[in-house]
């Protein structure tokens, strides 16, 4: 039998409607506010002809705007399909046709991305400035939520390049709220600075554990790490959520001690160095370290500060729903330091992909990363998807950036690593074995921004005879890195 739960907006208005839920620059608004504001957004959407079965694609940046429709379509139950605002044109039109999305919400600031898709698919475009001249209808309001229903659609291209839309039920977000606050506690006067975009899982899980626990949200539209520090004295900030470079920036800029109230950066993303790390550690700066991914919902293994100094480097433990395992590639569960497969199961894991095969095995996530577990359980990251580049945060996947550049005229093949940078954590490069052409390194990666976000696109171009690739076929990275470890005189 499925699990049912009040509509979490609804039943938190009604619980502790005076309570403040949110600010945004000069606007704050208590729960009940909030819920209000969105009710009458969802009247606007019902308005529409959005229906609860309806995927809706949302182009848009962080607001409070973008806040109450993203709650509205929790009220009327319709699909919302986050789509990575930095993509290009082409991933998000095959985005939405793959999420057989029928409407898109966007604002005025993406306005010639939004008529280029109205070009391409059969879609309904609403801009969020007009909507408030748009006619309202009483919307049929979800009272009650079955946790097996979808909330939530992000793409992942996963390691063959291919993007995927991983489904995120309500049961996914609400065991990873809960998840999160058996780990770390939940105190009354709790407040989550919010400065990562609510199209990744890390933002709009935010806004989950927000009206699940009650908590005030500080939303920034973007990230300025001395606009963070200032609201985390005014707001009296206890939690914010970074990635590596925003922490690298905060620590850098950072020369009081945070206040006592402050209670922990929930540190994602991808791979953070131990230099880092010690450097935060000398400033009394708390980090929780953590290990998670768009199928689990946010994080689903995680370094608390107590653990801290012993296990530098250490992603933690499983939180407390989440089990975690080592395989060896036929499958079969490792002893602790043997390196292997890193495997998850709880219930804020995705139970698949939309319109694809289930994914879980036995109601295992094979993640495709490579680690290991110590003797006491605490997860180590060797590779995150042995091929995955992380860029500030953002995953850029080899196969996706490699089938650009072979599509390309005169080039025969390619191959993308992620090499170390100190401003983005890591940076593609790329190398291009030419057919007999006059194609130059510029022209290559000036073709690349008509298919691919920036982050994605190589930052240098080498032009080699071939890629090197083992007996079957398959590319052998680690002679590329090899190559650039070797090259003294190697810069970006």
């Amino acid at each position: 039998m499925t699990e049912i739960l009040p509509n979490f907006l609804k039943n938190r208005a009604s619980l502790t409607p005076d309570r403040e839920a949110i600010v945004y620059k000069n606007e704050r608004l208590t729960f009940k506010e909030l819920y209000e504001r969105a009710y009458h957004y969802a009247g606007i959407l019902t308005a529409f002809g959005i229906k609860d079965k309806d995927y809706v694609g949302f182009l848009v940046k962080n607001d409070l705007e973008t806040v109450l429709h993203l709650y509205a379509m929790q009220i009327i139950g319709a699909k919302a399909v986050l789509l990575n605002n930095r993509l290009t044109v082409k991933e998000m039109a095959y985005q939405l046709s793959d999420a057989n999305a029928s409407y898109l919400i966007t604002e005025e600031n993406f306005q010639e991305q939004a008529i280029q898709l109205e070009e391409e698919l059969v879609i309904s475009i609403f801009y969020k400035e007009k909507l408030e001249d748009n006619p309202y209808i009483e919307p049929i309001e979800k009272r009650q939520l079955h946790l097996d229903d979808t909330c939530t659609i992000m793409y992942t291209s996963g390691t063959t390049g291919l993007p995927k839309g991983v489904i995120q039920s309500y049961g996914n977000h609400w065991w990873s709220a809960v998840g999160n606050t058996l780990n770390a506690g939940l105190y009354e006067k709790d407040t989550w600075l919010c400065a990562v975009p609510l199209f990744h899982i890390s933002g709009y899980s935010i806004l989950m554990r927000s009206i699940i626990y009650g908590m005030k949200i500080v939303l920034h539209d973007s990230f300025d790490e001395k606009k963070v520090l200032a609201d985390l004295w005014k707001e009296k900030v206890t939690i914010i959520s970074v990635v590596t470079t925003m922490l690298q920036r905060i620590e850098h800029v950072a020369s009081d001690r945070f206040p006592d109230y402050f209670r922990y950066m929930l540190l994602g993303g991808g791979p953070a160095t131990i230099d880092l790390l010690t450097r935060c550690m000398k400033k009394e700066i708390p980090v929780y370290y953590s290990y998670g991914m768009t199928e689990t919902s946010s994080q689903i293994v995680t370094l608390s500060p107590e653990d801290s100094i012993r296990k530098i480097g250490s992603a933690g433990k499983p939180l407390f729903p989440a089990q975690l395992k080592i395989v060896n590639h036929s499958g079969e569960t490792l002893e602790p330091n043997e390196v292997g497969e890193i495997t998850v199961c709880g219930p804020n894991v995705s139970k698949g992909y939309l319109n694809k095969d289930n994914h879980l095995k036995d109601g295992w996530f094979f993640t495709g990363d490579i680690g290991y577990t110590d003797s006491e359980g605490f997860l180590y990251v060797l590779d995150r998807r042995s091929d995955l580049i992380i860029s500030g945060g953002e995953n850029v996947y080899p196969a996706e950036v490699e089938a650009v550049l072979t599509d390309m005229e005169g080039i025969r093949e390619a191959a993308v690593i992620g090499i170390p940078n100190n401003k983005w954590g890591q940076v593609p490069i790329a190398f291009v074995a030419k057919e007999k052409s006059m194609l130059t390194e510029q022209q290559i990666i000036n073709n690349c921004e008509n298919s691919l976000a920036k982050y994605k696109i190589p930052k240098r171009i080498f032009f080699v005879t071939e890629v090197p690739r083992n007996a079957s076929g398959k590319i052998v990275r680690r002679e590329l890195r090899k190559w650039v470890e070797e090259q003294a005189d190697f810069s970006l």
